[in-house]
């Protein structure tokens, strides 16, 4: 390995060696916080350090003793996959007084901890940072006491602190997301989706309330993830009159052959006088008005219950990892901190600016400056406001903008969950900025066999939820037909292309590109947005389609493992999709605790594959029960999911058997999760308005057409870290392997050695993109806003 250079840091040049760090889990519970507690533990250990639980949150830390314990490295094993805490949490009255932050200290120097990882929100992390500013006080009475030696506060002269939100409303600011939220959409949509299908039937208007007392995030996300036709938020109240305005809307829609009407409600949601809008107030509302039969279901703690989803489950990981770093690197000069979630990277945050942000946003709130709150509250929550207002509120045709453009829209590629949103979107933002749309059939099979018509706003209705794709979707690409497909251009006069679609997607648009020196009808703005359960396109960390399949894959693994629960040892090997590219494998395996993920961008041979099974075999012995082995299909031709089954039933006799399974289609198929839908919907938003701007500065007035021939007039929309980024996709050829359909340089290859070390392997973990100490940026500016995935 070569040496590392100043910007580039590798883990072991890191040391947690005569450490002691704590984690702890307080105020409400929220999925994936065992995912962090067990990254937090595993990689404590790994550095050297001494890791403890502290159970019951700060009711443990001031009660001691048994509240207190030692962890090791099995003792977070099989805690993936559950819910809530399993190291309790509680609410703790006795820490808020100085006599309960005096006892907690004792029973921190007793074990030699000055090191604490808090997982909650901003009342414990608020906590967190008053007893470390308090700390070296605190040392001193227990020394004027008699409880602790005088050379005990020279040695443990320092608490430090590290947050990482663990709250399903998503309301700290400094994140994009905090832990718990995903999962919580996850169960909202799970009831969203389950009562449209019985609202349809009878044509009721469901009214539902989400949780959410000072924050509107859950209910204006999943809002947007099911198209309701209302939503109640506290960071923007209604206008006044709006019952009218939402009675008129109802019935607008029932009158465009809707069969049902679903209205989500913030339990914090307000009107402009502060007071509170229930659910049953809006339900009287409804049938009084306009006689619909109406019901109301409050979701409640079903939001907070259930297993995490893979997007929580990598994020908790990732999070609990950065935190042990972030310890390993303070002084006794750095301020606490929290890691945050920003675009696609982790950074590191004071936590004090973060928690005083948040208090602004209530402030704000309780003044009526409510246009300041939804500000405060961040881009992806202004974005998504913005957004759901589009795409929800039609405004009238007499309003409309005239544009005289036509924007034909299609899928190409293999279907992936979330398409039919990006479509749905593409259609109502379009028709807003005054376009005539046009849908194509089966791709450019269909294009190039005249497969278009004209798609209308309530021709969409409906489709976020639809998994697949409703337009149908073929791999033909165009360059066979490009005559047949210039001649339906005109035929239809054709202004624009949006394209939906995988790597298939992305060659199709350089092939128009290069056909636009032989058919000027090619000379049009267009736009490639990444659809693909593979994620293998390039220029973007995350396409449409992938975080539907992660879960896919992570439920049937969970359920895979649970089988083997009571039985002998048992190591599972699992095939998952992907072509050439190991995403889903390595990302899989680290959502779903595997042990191994072959992939073909990290060769291995039978050494290595020799290595694992005496890993497993050594892991077997002591406590662990199953193992979990991922393999992506194309990872080598030889190594197959059959060899390496036989491999390892083999060399394991005597210690574990084998069980093999290929996941195949069902990981392209289902309901797409919420993150897909909101990803769909806003990145196909952002390209329509793209394609807007493009229109209007390439129409040739003198000859009455749009000519765009300029390589950044053909563009691929994907984020990029912290940003999304419109690049021309002809400038990517150079980051591409085309034999293999991959990016040559890919993010998650760097989360691999993370899985690794929280398997219990021995590797070099770069740490050149950890979080350096950053400051709160309320908005951040608009071309780096890579938050509008959620």
């Amino acid at each position: 390995m070569a040496q590392p250079d100043s910007k580039k840091i590798f883990f072991e040049n890191l040391s947690g060696a005569g450490k002691a760090i704590a984690v702890l889990t307080s105020g409400g519970d929220a999925q994936g916080m065992n995912a962090a507690v067990r990254a937090v533990v595993r990689m404590g250990l790994y550095v050297g350090a001494k890791v403890y639980f502290i159970h019951e949150g700060y009711q443990g830390m001031v009660d001691g003793e048994e509240n207190i314990r030692e962890a090791t490295w099995e003792s977070v094993s099989s805690m993936l996959q559950v819910g809530g805490t399993v190291i309790g949490s509680a609410r703790c009255k006795e820490f808020r007084t100085h006599e309960g932050r005096l006892k907690a200290a004792y029973n921190l120097v007793q074990r030699g901890i000055t090191n604490l990882c808090v997982i909650g929100g901003d009342g414990s992390l608020t906590g967190a940072n008053l007893f470390r500013e308090e700390w070296s006080g605190l040392l001193g009475e227990l020394v004027d006491q008699g409880l602790i030696e005088a050379d005990a506060v020279q040695k443990y002269s320092a608490l430090h602190i590290v947050g990482m939100v663990g709250s399903i409303d998503n309301d700290f600011c400094g994140t994009d997301m905090t832990i718990g939220t995903d999962s919580a959409l996850h169960r909202i949509i799970e009831v969203v989706d389950a009562i449209m299908t019985t609202a349809q039937s009878h044509q009721r208007t469901f009214v539902l309330e989400v949780m959410g007392r000072h924050c509107g995030y859950l209910a204006l996300v999943s809002a947007l993830a099911c198209g309701a036709d209302w939503v109640l938020i506290p960071e923007m109240p209604p206008e006044d009159g709006w019952e009218e305005k939402m009675c008129e809307k109802l019935s607008a829609n029932r009158a465009g052959m809707k069969r049902l009407n679903v209205i989500i409600v913030a339990e914090g949601a307000i009107d402009r006088s502060n007071k509170p809008i229930t659910t049953d107030y809006v339900k009287n509302l409804v049938v009084k008005c306009l006689g619909f039969d109406t019901r109301v279901t409050i979701l409640g703690h079903v939001q907070r219950g259930g297993t995490p989803s893979a997007f929580d489950r990598i994020l908790a990981s990732r999070m609990g990892v950065e935190a042990v770093l972030a310890l390993l690197e303070t002084t006794a000069n750095t301020p606490a901190c929290v890691v945050s979630l920003y675009g696609n990277q982790s950074v590191r945050l004071p936590l004090m600016e973060c928690v005083q942000m948040t208090q602004e946003v209530q402030k704000a709130m309780d003044e009526k400056r409510f246009e300041e709150a939804v500000k405060l509250r961040g881009r992806s929550f202004e974005n998504n406001l913005k957004t759901y207002k589009l795409l929800a509120h039609r405004k009238p045709e007499t309003e409309l903008p005239t544009s005289n453009f036509n924007v034909a829209v299609l899928n190409v590629g293999a279907p992936a969950a979330g398409m039919n949103a990006a479509v749905r979107s593409a259609v109502r933002v379009g028709i807003s900025e005054g376009h005539k749309m046009f849908a194509v059939s089966d791709g450019f099979e269909g294009f190039y066999k005249g497969q278009i018509k004209e798609i209308k706003w309530a021709d969409v209705g409906g489709w976020t939820g639809q998994g697949g794709s409703l337009l149908g979707t073929k791999r033909t690409l165009p360059a066979k037909h490009v005559e047949k497909i210039a001649e339906q251009m005109r035929k239809h006069n054709i202004n624009a292309l949006l394209v939906i679609g995988g790597f298939e997607a992305f060659e199709s648009l350089l092939q128009l590109f290069e056909a636009r020196a032989t058919y000027e009808e090619f000379c049009i703005p267009m736009c490639m947005l990444p659809a693909t359960i593979s994620n293998n396109v390039p220029a973007t960390d995350l396409s449409i389609g992938a975080d539907t399949a992660l879960n896919a894959i992570v439920e049937t693994c969970d359920r895979i493992k649970q089988s083997a629960s009571g039985t002998k040892r048992r190591v599972f090997i699992i095939e998952t999709m992907g072509g050439y590219c190991g995403y889903l494998a390595s990302v899989g395996g680290l959502a779903a605790g595997a042990d191994a993920a072959y992939i073909y961008e990290e060769p291995f041979d039978i050494r290595d594959l020799q290595a694992n099974v005496e890993h497993l075999t050594e892991k077997m012995k002591t406590s662990i029960q199953r193992g979990l082995v991922l393999r992506n299909e194309n990872s080598n031709d030889n190594y197959t999911t059959d060899f390496i089954y036989q491999l390892y039933t083999e060399e394991g006799k005597g210690v574990f058997d084998c069980r093999k399974n290929v996941l195949g289609h069902m990981q392209q198929g289902g309901a797409p999760s919420p993150f897909d839908r909101n990803f769909g919907t806003k990145i196909s938003a952002k390209a329509m308005q793209w394609i807007s701007k493009k229109l209007v500065e390439t129409f040739r007035h003198d000859e009455g057409r749009v000519f765009a021939n300029t390589e950044d007039s053909c563009c691929l929309l994907g984020m990029r870290r912290r940003a999304l980024v419109f690049q021309p996709v002809v400038q990517l050829k150079e980051e591409t392997d085309f034999v293999h359909r991959i990016p040559k340089e890919q993010w998650w290859l760097k989360l691999r050695p993370l899985m690794k070390i929280l398997a219990k392997y021995k590797t070099s973990y770069d740490v050149s993109d950890s979080g350096q100490l950053e400051h709160v940026v309320c908005n951040r500016p608009r071309d780096l806003d890579a938050s509008v995935a959620m």
